[in-house]
């Protein structure tokens, strides 16, 4: 079906609502402070390598202010056992909530305005389709009122992206009825596979190590695999882990794990997808973006080799659809 590898970026863009549960801003700022200049950052960088990327945003980020927001809520609301994972009462405790940590609208035009980027959702509240307490129903409102924000945008969603990656299989059918196309799914290691209840810190420990020694395999993915049923899987390859000065001594292997995972899509003609957070970059930005950039500069040389080519998930959604048709 491909004439050639894919290379796939994605992008989860939440700034405070993807850590409030947590954090809190105080213990947050510098990385949410950081997230514009993150943001223009990557996209030079993309503009410069043709890179095409879907941004994942938060449905919240879209409205101008606390009192936009408020007139816009969800009648049902997930009724989490954990009331900490509800954004709802903190929403109900601020009267004023900061622009710069909780509303993006501005950021939103800046990154669709550029070529090859699309607007995809994470959902209207950040919401957490593996807790205990939630409902399809509550999922249902909840990306209605995702969908509906996006729409007064002039952006028709095509792409979701499941906050903390708690991929609800049984949730897929509301996204066919949303019009929503395709989602990142989890690497099929069982060290990526949700579970609300058993995230244990083993696991965690296995997954920042395949960050850097190939644990798990390559997880390079064969595009029909993808496309077989609606809506579309294009499963996550690997995360792109941000600067750390205690972890810089293992940047060569974190490199290296990156850039045969994506030699192995271009040679073999199978899709690599890369993802991270744009708030991961809020600090030490130039040490991410130069990381960033030998990843891209791969890439090209690839693309040279074996005519890689980047592609965002609504354009293999696209693919899809036409290979459906025909």
């Amino acid at each position: 079906m491909l004439e050639s590898g894919v290379f796939t970026v994605s992008l989860d863009f939440e700034l405070f609502w993807g850590v409030r549960d947590k954090r809190s801003i105080a213990e947050y700022r510098e990385n949410l402070s950081g997230v514009r200049v993150a943001i223009s950052e990557l996209l030079k960088l993309f503009n410069e390598y043709g890179i095409h990327a879907t941004w994942a945003t938060v449905g919240f980020l879209f409205f101008k202010d606390a009192n936009q927001l408020k007139q816009n809520l969800p009648q049902l609301q997930p009724q989490y056992l954990d009331q900490n994972l509800s954004p709802y009462k903190y929403i109900d405790n601020n009267t004023e909530m900061q622009a710069q940590y909780h509303f993006a609208p501005d950021i939103i035009d800046t990154i669709r305005r550029n070529q090859g980027q699309e607007i995809g959702t994470h959902t209207l509240c950040h919401y957490y389709c593996l807790a205990e307490g939630q409902s399809v129903a509550n999922f249902s409102d909840d990306l209605s009122g995702a969908v509906q924000i996006a729409n007064k945008k002039g952006i028709a969603l095509q792409s979701l992206v499941f906050p903390r990656n708690e991929c609800n299989q049984e949730y897929l059918p509301t996204l066919r009825q949303f019009g929503v196309l395709s989602y990142r799914g989890n690497a099929n290691s069982s060290i990526y596979q949700p579970d609300e209840k058993k995230n244990s810190i083993l696991r965690r420990g296995l997954r920042l190590l395949d960050s850097y020694l190939n644990i798990s395999g390559h997880n390079t993915c064969d595009f029909i695999d993808c496309i077989r049923t609606r809506p579309y899987n294009f499963p996550a390859s690997l995360l792109l882990r941000p600067y750390s000065d205690k972890l810089d001594f293992l940047s060569g292997l974190k490199l290296r794990r990156i850039t045969k995972a994506m030699d192995h899509a271009a040679e073999q003609k199978r899709l690599f997808h890369l993802w991270w957070h744009p708030h991961n970059f809020g600090v030490n930005l130039q040490r991410n973006i130069e990381f960033l950039r030998k990843i891209l500069e791969h890439y090209k040389k690839l693309q040279q080799k074996t005519g890689i080519v980047s592609l965002n998930m609504g354009e293999l959604a696209a693919l899809a659809e036409g290979y459906h048709e025909n």
